[in-house]
């Protein structure tokens, strides 16, 4: 998944976040657009169901941030924020979770996610997370 949040001003109007949503779960999708939705700083310019499609959307797109699942089949979404990372140095990714487990906190940001979020949390802490994201330089 990929979330936008105001990069500055172009022609007196707010530029939205541009958000990716990557998740194996097509309705966790779409629950997460319909939330997204309501925030008016935030555009979800596309989704994939696994990491090899969200490479190809995100050089595509080139979002602000990507929403990442951990667990998709395939290429897991550490690595794929590793790779994304590597070709995408601006990008922010930020990690979508069920699993509280701090060996996967470790790896997420050792991949380069500027925030991890459970999933069970993501009413609460999604938009705090994206927004502190964006304001990072990392």
């Amino acid at each position: 998944m990929c979330l936008l949040i105001s990069q500055g001003k172009q022609g007196g109007t707010v530029q939205a976040i541009r958000i990716l949503i990557v998740d194996d779960h097509a309705d966790f999708r779409r629950r997460l657009m319909e939330f997204l939705a309501s925030e008016p700083e935030i555009e979800v310019v596309g989704e994939a169901g696994e990491a090899q499609e969200a490479i190809l959307k995100a050089r595509e797109l080139q979002p602000d941030l990507v929403l990442m699942d951990v667990r998709m089949p395939g290429i897991n979404g550490i690595s794929a924020t590793r790779q994304l990372k590597d070709e995408m140095p601006q990008l922010k990714v930020i990690v979508l979770t069920i699993l509280d487990l701090e060996e996967y906190r470790e790896a997420a940001m050792a991949s380069g996610a500027s925030g991890y979020v459970i999933k069970k949390h993501l009413v609460q802490e999604l938009l705090p997370a994206i927004r502190s994201a964006l304001r990072s330089n990392s």
